[in-house]
């Protein structure tokens, strides 16, 4: 099952407190791209410039990435460059350069509509609204968004959010764009806009999912003993979870089991956990699903616990009794 995502390619410059790289492949829609790719064909929709290297495009077609819709203008690719804090959650924008990005507007190729799985990278929201426009019969459609657009572009951002199925937001954006300290109050006025699924991203802490049928799922994230660049996790979480998604059956409904959603989540966290390995797509390049196959097991093993409380309580509870006895 094809997967359409709209967003950018870039460059970026980042610095850690560790290390620094120069003009290495970003933006949300190269994630993605290569995480998701690892489950089923993307068509890609973005743009870049005369100066984008050849051999990023020629990975991506080796990595069932349909380039078709991969506009290529004369000009410089969007440039972004940004400074992590120590602790890794919290960066700062040193120089954004839109370059031909400036002039994108989304074009969807004839052989791209029939897409069942749409994802809206973090791109204005305008543009996003363009696509909607261009689409239409899609099983599933995802929304990312940030919090320049929450600040910016609150009533376009609203139209868009009442148009798609599933929402990915941040805690402190979900705090923003709701005036609600509690993420639970948080969510549920966010569903009450029509959204079938909210996934609430809290970086190294995991994902919540809330539904719309009352649905609530923790899910944890993969311990690492070291992060070299949380850039581009949230994308990546995106390609894993729509990734997972392309391969499970629909319901008769043609709905997705919330035991898929939920499973979806995990394989989010997982492929965000790869991407932290290393800057760049560097720690997504040589991923195999039987990489992600290994992190799941050790998440089922990590977040195992007894249901059965209540035999475990009654035990403790007799053993009171005798002591005190």
């Amino acid at each position: 099952m094809s997967i359409l995502v709209v967003g950018s390619v870039a460059f970026d410059s980042i610095e850690t407190p560790f290390a620094h790289v120069d003009s290495v492949l970003g933006g949300a829609a190269s994630y993605f791209s290569t995480a998701a790719s690892l489950y089923s064909q993307v068509n890609l929709v973005a743009i870049v410039g005369s100066d984008f290297p050849q051999e990023h495009l020629d990975f991506w077609r080796g990595r069932s990435v349909n380039l078709s819709g991969l506009q290529i203008k004369e000009g410089k690719t969007f440039f972004w460059q940004g400074r992590y804090h120590m602790d890794m959650n919290a960066r700062d924008t040193l120089d954004t350069q839109l370059g031909v990005y400036a002039d994108f507007h989304p074009v969807i190729p004839a052989e791209y509509r029939d897409s069942e799985l749409v994802f809206l990278a973090n791109i204005q929201p305008e543009l996003q609204m363009e696509v909607l426009e261009q689409v239409s019969g899609a099983r599933l459609t995802v929304l990312d968004t940030m919090e320049l657009w929450i600040t910016t572009a609150r009533p376009q951002l609203t139209e868009v959010i009442k148009r798609v199925d599933v929402l990915l937001m941040s805690e402190e954006e979900v705090r923003q764009y709701t005036e609600q300290a509690s993420i639970v109050t948080g969510a549920r006025q966010l569903l009450g806009m029509g959204l079938k699924y909210l996934v609430v991203k809290l970086g190294s802490y995991g994902a919540l999912l809330f539904g719309a049928d009352g649905t609530y799922f923790s899910a944890p994230s993969y311990p690492l003993e070291e992060v070299i660049d949380p850039t581009g996790a949230g994308d990546a979480f995106a390609g894993g979870f729509l990734g997972y998604l392309s391969t499970a059956m629909p319901q008769q409904d043609g709905r997705y089991a919330v035991d898929d959603i939920k499973r979806a989540i995990v394989h989010g966290n997982i492929i965000g956990s790869f991407t932290c390995g290393d800057f760049s797509i560097g720690g997504l390049r040589p991923l195999s699903l039987a990489d992600v196959a290994n992190r799941y097991q050790e998440l089922v093993k990590y977040s195992h616990f007894d249901p059965d409380w209540s035999s475990a309580s009654q035990q403790q509870s007799s053993a009171n009794i005798e002591v005190l006895g």
